[in-house]
């Protein structure tokens, strides 16, 4: 099969031929000479072989020089190393390739632009829900020290109770801005893994009685599934007492008054696997895959009644990538949900 370029280098030369016979023709006949057809057939070809090489020649040079100096640029846009004279000879080839350059780079600017635009929406979203958290203990704050300025702490009936309602919104605040920064550093970097081994049941015991006073205030039964023998993972033990002390109290927070959560764990292969179930409400499937961004909620006004921060699971997923482990969550509307994260079992 013809090439694209050999098919207009012979056209080209085919078109020269017949020129070239259409002027020998008409000499002949002005000046009534003969020549043998042999001859004439011989200066034909001559004619045609001749024009067609130099019009290769001239073809390939001039194409290669132009798509030498785009290829050129591309390479030097696209950090490649290739050059166009390692290529296929075959100028088509040279085309091919370059085609494809185009094509793939034009589906990576629309990835990439498409990869912008839910950045930028994901920093829209983040700006107005960390400008809110921050917003709402600040005016509460604002309006019970105005109260008092305004003549509240001479009212022995109010000045302390305010006084502690302003001093919980301080705490509050300084909470988010210490999540954030905590978030900033695992994202960052920043924050040093200092990986040992130790029993994920007794820390996991440890943190049940930490949280058993809370849990009373929602009537939430703690249960710790005992495995009869002790579960030895490689991790930090601060950080994952964190990543349990989240998932808990999460649960107590969000699941049913007169509920129960349970924690359990288990080797499976080289990991260990650690639930975190309760039983209540559930959570609807459209709000699984955001539910370890920052600051959403399933139900903004329930969430917020209930104190918190909004950043909990966020940090509780850093936290597990920073260990190169991960967390899922399943749940169903009702019947509860379950947090099941990894770690690296301790050999």
């Amino acid at each position: 099969m013809l090439t694209r370029q050999t098919r207009i280098v012979l056209n080209a030369a085919l078109l020269i031929t017949l020129l070239v016979s259409i002027m020998v023709g008409l000499i002949l006949y002005l000046f009534n000479d003969s020549l043998s057809i042999t001859l004439i057939l011989s200066i034909l070809l001559a004619t045609f072989l001749c024009s067609y090489f130099v019009l290769l020649a001239v073809y390939q040079k001039h194409f290669e020089k132009h798509f030498d100096r785009i290829y050129k640029s591309i390479v030097k846009l696209r950090n490649q190393s290739q050059p166009l004279h390692d290529l296929s000879t075959s100028n088509d080839n040279i085309v091919t390739h370059i085609n494809n350059i185009l094509i793939e780079w034009s589906n990576e600017s629309r990835e990439e632009i498409d990869h912008l635009k839910q950045v930028e929406t994901y920093r829209r979203e983040f700006l107005t829900n960390v400008s809110h958290e921050l917003k709402t203990p600040i005016f509460s704050a604002q309006g019970y020290v105005h109260t008092l300025i305004d003549g509240g702490i001479d009212d022995r009936d109010i000045n302390m109770l305010y006084l502690q309602k302003a001093s919980r919104s301080i705490d509050r605040l300084i909470d988010i801005v210490d999540d954030l920064e905590s978030i900033s550093r695992l994202e960052a970097g920043d924050l040093i893994i200092e990986p040992r081994t130790f029993d994920i049941g007794n820390l996991a015991d440890d943190v049940v009685e930490s949280l058993e006073l809370q849990a009373k205030e929602r009537n939430v039964k703690l249960i710790l599934k005992d495995q009869g023998e002790q579960c030895y993972v490689y991790a930090d033990k601060d950080l994952i007492r964190q990543v349990l002390v989240n998932l808990i109290v999460n649960s107590i927070k969000y699941g049913k008054r007169d509920g129960q959560t349970e924690i359990r764990y288990q080797y499976i292969g080289e990991q260990v696997i650690v639930d975190v179930e309760d039983n209540g409400i559930g959570i609807e499937k459209s709000h699984l895959p955001r539910l370890f961004e920052r600051f959403y909620r399933v139900d903004k006004s329930r969430s917020r009644d209930q104190g918190g921060t909004g950043l909990g699971l966020a940090i509780v997923k850093h936290i597990l990538e920073a260990h190169q482990q991960t967390i899922t969550v399943t749940s169903e509307i009702n019947k509860g949900t379950t947090f099941s994260f990894s770690l690296k079992r301790s050999k």
